[in-house]
């Protein structure tokens, strides 16, 4: 792959033809109203009633890379998923937006997605995990099992106390109808979730809470990486998908 760069990715994605509408979208999506979530891709076949076990891989795509695709495939196989949703956020926690622009990343997603059976796309209103939960439920059946795929950072945000008005109280709503899975990353090794999980103020949640463990050759790569690749010119064709590199062309 030659003549890559950040600004050249922002660029083909500005050009496509959904851009304006993803872009759009965002603007719509109001942090301040109930929370929302919106598709822009739904998994094939469509029998979306039969969707007993969602996973959500609600990220940053910043851009993607081929560890969420490798954590996309192995929970998907792990934990025989029905459906999984590739979810980005207009607010994330504690992150603002940089390098891709949001409309930018939900392309990339879509354009992953298009090509597989099981991965649906879709932007939300909110940030916090209770929040999603909360749009979930209008989209699917009752009986839906969810299952939230994260890196341990944002295993770290789900059972920070300051995102909360009632800790204990909307953490137990988030767990009625939700298991959270954590994949190992460079930072955090299983033995590291296992032990933030003892904690004497959320231990009780650990229940809830399951691992996935990837390689190292996955665990490693970052999206902060890419960017870092990108903004100098170089190759990153052992680190993104053959979907994101097909953007460039």
């Amino acid at each position: 792959m030659t003549n890559a760069s950040l600004n050249l990715l922002i660029q083909k994605c500005e050009e496509h033809t959904d851009y304006q509408q993803y872009a759009d979208l965002f603007e719509q999506l109001d942090s301040s109203a109930p929370p929302r979530i919106e598709f822009v891709h739904r998994a094939t076949p469509r029998n979306f009633l039969q969707t007993k076990k969602l996973g959500i891989f609600s990220g940053s795509f910043n851009p993607l890379t081929l560890a969420h695709i490798k954590m996309v495939e192995d929970t998907v196989a792990k934990y025989q998923l029905d459906e999984l949703l590739l979810l980005l956020a207009k607010a994330n926690v504690d992150k603002q937006v940089f390098g891709l622009p949001l409309a930018a990343r939900l392309l990339t997603l879509k354009k992953y997605a298009e090509n597989q059976q099981r991965i649906s796309v879709g932007a939300s209103s909110h940030g916090r995990y209770i929040d999603k939960v909360t749009a979930l439920k209008t989209l699917f059946a009752a009986d839906t099992e969810f299952h939230f795929i994260v890196g341990y950072d944002t295993l770290v945000r789900i059972f920070d106390a300051k995102y909360y008005t009632d800790f204990h109280t909307e953490l137990q709503a988030l767990f009625v109808s939700a298991r959270i899975i954590v994949a190992n990353r460079a930072e955090a090794d299983i033995k590291t979730i296992e032990t933030f999980m003892t904690q004497p103020e959320i231990c009780r949640y650990a229940t809830y809470v399951s691992c996935i463990l990837l390689p190292d050759v996955y665990a490693y790569i970052s999206s902060t990486e890419v960017r870092d690749l990108l903004e100098h010119g170089k190759t990153v064709e052992h680190l993104v998908p053959p979907s994101l590199l097909a953007m460039f062309d």
